[in-house]
């Protein structure tokens, strides 16, 4: 057993192995000072800080969580833990937790019972039903809650209530990802599994920093670095992150230019023969109207747009034209950026021309950005319907109402569900007049923040709450319910290779907290859901049925969980869906047969134009499609609607840190995480720091047509023309009044046709100095924040940032 700092080293000890061998299981452990592993109680539960799904055990004594440990068992992590998991949970315990319900009386928030908030938000939901329908009403979830409570959020929404307005925050972060992947193969779901990362010759991560969002699928993948025939790395990245290090070829396209790019990659693997004409004709549509449009794409157009070295496009596509096993992942720099979906889509055409599908060290992984964004797309909590269910398919809703036992045209499918920006658009216009939000917090999230805070304080807009803590967005609202906390509840979550964990309840809520279901449950009995037989809607009570009526919905489906249950998930390792009769262990890869979701009657999209967002109707899709095939779609590049330029000639990013989720909602309470990343910053390169006059450290101002921020200037590895800034820091928590630190003050209000993803690394912007600063910026200095003066004091966590690690040998287990 060895202790580290795992602040100053998020990945903690190698464990180096070979292609095609097991990863060596290594068991983190943190625990507060003076416990002991042998005096607290171990109760079972995964990761909630990132979509990793990291296997951890909770340690409990007196009533209280004391630390965790990592699941050596488990298929994801083999016990591996990363600086969130080992120290996040200590959020559960703030002081801070909201406790019970509060209402707002003239103007302020005062505490008050369950039944008066409770009855307030049914009386209203009652009033707009009768008055205007179900239109009235809006739900914006979270990528944070269980399966559980999705589903019945969407039973409620699409069922009960009959509103199209339901969306989540999965919008910002994944929605790119669901909709790539319906746009090639028929069906959202990950074809790879992160045990591809064990058998690859080649990992491409298209604007994936995996080092900062995965920790421990990063670590997966230093592990292979470290070992014998290690593979090649290949980073799309504008910045110089830990993984662009490692690279073993660098792109840095301006942001913006990604299709571009891509094509650019295409055009040499298509133009060399690096193709698998067979599997091309075996299993795919669509590969001539790709090879026309990549054709005016040679290495030197794209390199002119990109603004990158030509040979460097060349050596990358040679090695994703070469390799034998090829993994892609793909992340927040393709999806928060122009044209999300067509860039994402390329590089699952990358993996169709060559064939790279269902194999061991073969395929995509569309990732995530949130613990269980997998739950909200297949529940139907985020702009999807239950199943992955076609809204446009009359079948697909005729079969949710029988399941539900209503009648098909109270489910709303007269057009797709709508999606966050929409509904904030819809509140802003007055059609929208109840908005309920739970376990998010959009004003500080959400881009144009003026815009979006203006927006939520209307009076004739009933806010709606559910969190665990006060935040920017409950102090805007009309009502606020105190929510139970992962670890205070029980309930499943899908990560990003479609492994299922379960999380056991660990400890009570404080005060009057709930948990989410029960607080949903509860506003259906109030208001009296009933399905066509009179008996009460959704007809579940507690979490394990939740997961039986899930498991019923999900029957035939792609994530089908028939064969998983509570008990199989407990004591071993998560299991991968789709788990049924045929599938009794779960399924590591799809496609492994060159069969996929995408027939007419069976698929869960017909698709989209790439770059209108136009649908196809079901009559051009069966026309497209008649056999099922993957399908290849071909994109041209457009510019982006904002580009640098006169008064703002930078290009703005934003994104995160290592060190925390979201808006610091859980991490900002957290010591280790607070302190390795308190305050925001930007990063500028060298080179435009010298040319404008800025040192390390400085105070600046960063303009953009929006409004202006000003945070303390890191000079950084980032290239020249390019301005980042983490997304995480809103102004409740600030040591000053006012709205000048959050990024999404001055990004713009687009999104992607395709996804609706709102785009947050295209906006155009300024830079100056205001003030020389009192030492260097409060940024990470082991990250993609790295200063390029190396004499900044490195970041560490000294003594309450150590944790002990135990390594075993490599062996077969913890394999599904």
């Amino acid at each position: 057993m060895e202790s580290r700092d795992r602040i100053a080293e998020p990945w903690g000890a190698r464990t180096p192995y070979e292609p095609g061998m097991p990863w060596p299981e290594r068991v983190d452990t943190y625990l507060v000072d003076g416990v002991e592993p042998e005096t607290v109680r171990w109760v079972q539960s995964a990761s909630v800080l990132h979509s990793d799904g990291d296997a951890f055990d909770i340690a409990v004594r007196d009533g209280r969580m004391v630390g965790v440990r990592g699941r050596g068992i488990d298929r994801v992590n083999r016990g591996r833990l990363g600086p969130k998991d080992l120290f996040g949970w200590q959020a559960n315990a703030a002081p801070d937790r909201l406790t019970t319900p509060l209402i707002r009386k003239n103007g302020e928030l005062v505490e008050t019972d369950w039944d008066t908030a409770m009855e307030r938000v049914v009386r209203r939901s009652k009033e707009l039903l009768a008055e205007q329908g179900p239109s009235a009403i809006g739900f914006y979830t979270s990528g944070q809650l269980f399966l559980e409570e999705y589903y019945t959020l969407g039973l409620i929404a699409h069922g009960a209530i009959g509103t199209n307005h339901v969306d989540g925050n999965t919008r910002l972060c994944t929605a790119t990802a669901a909709a790539a992947l319906k746009e090639s193969f028929g069906c959202d779901g990950q074809p790879g599994s992160y045990t591809d990362v064990d058998h690859a010759d080649v990992i491409a991560l298209f604007g994936h920093n995996v080092a900062e969002t995965q920790t421990v699928l990063w670590s997966r993948m230093l592990d292979r670095l470290a070992g014998a025939r290690p593979p090649a790395i290949i980073c799309v990245d504008p910045r110089r992150t830990p993984v662009a290090e490692r690279a073993t070829v660098h792109l840095r396209p301006l942001p913006g230019t990604n299709v571009a790019l891509m094509n650019g990659l295409l055009h040499e693997i298509i133009a060399n023969g690096w193709v698998d004409h067979d599997y091309i004709a075996a299993h795919t549509v669509g590969f001539d109207e790709l090879r026309a449009r990549v054709a005016e794409y040679p290495a030197n157009v794209a390199a002119q747009i990109c603004d990158v070295p030509a040979e460097d496009i060349r050596t990358a596509a040679r090695l994703l034209g070469t390799a034998e096993r090829l993994l892609s992942t793909v992340l927040q720099g393709f999806y928060q950026s122009h044209q999300a979906t067509a860039a994402s889509v390329q590089v699952n055409n990358v993996h169709l021309v060559r064939g790279m599908l269902g194999r061991p060290g073969c395929g995509v992984l569309q990732m995530n950005g949130q613990p269980t964004a997998e739950n909200t797309r297949e529940c139907g909590a985020d702009g999807d319907l239950p199943g992955f269910r076609n809204w446009f398919n009359d079948h697909h809703i005729e079969d949710l109402a029988r399941l539900w036992r209503l009648d098909h045209h109270q489910i709303p499918h007269y057009g797709p569900p709508t999606h966050a920006m929409q509904m904030i658009r819809y509140a802003e216009q007055g059609s929208l007049r109840m908005l309920w939000v739970s376990a998010t917090n959009p004003a500080v999230s959400l881009p144009d923040l003026d815009r979006i805070r203006k927006v939520l304080a209307q009076d004739r807009l009933l806010l709606v709450v559910q969190d665990i803590f006060r935040t920017e967005t409950t102090e805007l609202a009309d009502v606020v319910l105190p929510a139970a906390a992962w670890g205070e509840k029980t309930g499943t979550f899908t990560n990003a290779d479609r492994t299922v964990h379960l999380s056991e309840k660990a400890v009570e809520p404080p005060g009057k907290a709930r948990p989410d279901l029960d607080i949903l449950l509860d506003y259906a009995r109030r208001m009296d859901f009933r399905d066509k037989n009179g008996d009460p809607l959704p007809s579940w009570h507690d979490p394990e049925s939740a997961f039986e009526a899930w498991k019923q919905c999900s029957a035939g489906r792609p994530c089908d969980y028939t064969g998983i249950t509570y008990d199989a998930l407990r004591g071993g390792s998560g299991i991968q869906w789709p788990c049924n009769d045929t599938a009794p262990g779960g399924t590591e890869r799809l496609y492994a047969d060159g069969k996929f979701w995408s027939a007419p009657d069976y698929c869960e999209s017909y698709g989209k134009d790439l770059i209108t967002g136009a649908p196809l109707s079901p009559e051009q899709y069966r026309a497209l499609n008649p056999e099922a095939k993957a399908i290849i779609k071909a994109a041209e590049y457009l510019p982006p609607h904002e580009q640098p330029g006169g008064q703002f000639p930078f290009a703005l990013i934003t994104g995160r840190t290592l060190y925390h989720f979201h808006t610091r909602t859980k991490t900002g309470r957290v010591p280790q995480l607070r302190d390795a990343a308190p305050k925001v910053w930007v990063e500028i390169s060298g080179d435009d720091a010298d040319e404008l006059g800025i040192a390390e450290g400085d105070l600046v101002e960063i303009a953009s047509p929006r409004g202006t921020i000003r945070a303390h200037a890191r000079v950084s590895g980032i290239r020249p023309g390019v301005l980042f800034v983490p997304f995480h820091y809103g102004y409740w928590d600030a040591d000053r009044p006012g709205h000048d630190r959050a990024a999404n003050e001055i990004t713009i209000t687009d999104w992607d046709p395709v996804s609706k993803q709102p785009i947050f690394k295209t906006a155009a912007a300024s830079v100056r100095r205001c003030a020389a600063g009192d030492g260097p910026a409060a940024a990470p200095t082991n990250t993609g924040s790295a200063p390029r003066d190396r004499s900044v004091v490195a970041t560490s966590g000294g003594q309450a940032g150590t944790a002990t690690s135990t390594t075993t040998a490599a062996t077969a287990g913890g394999r599904r």
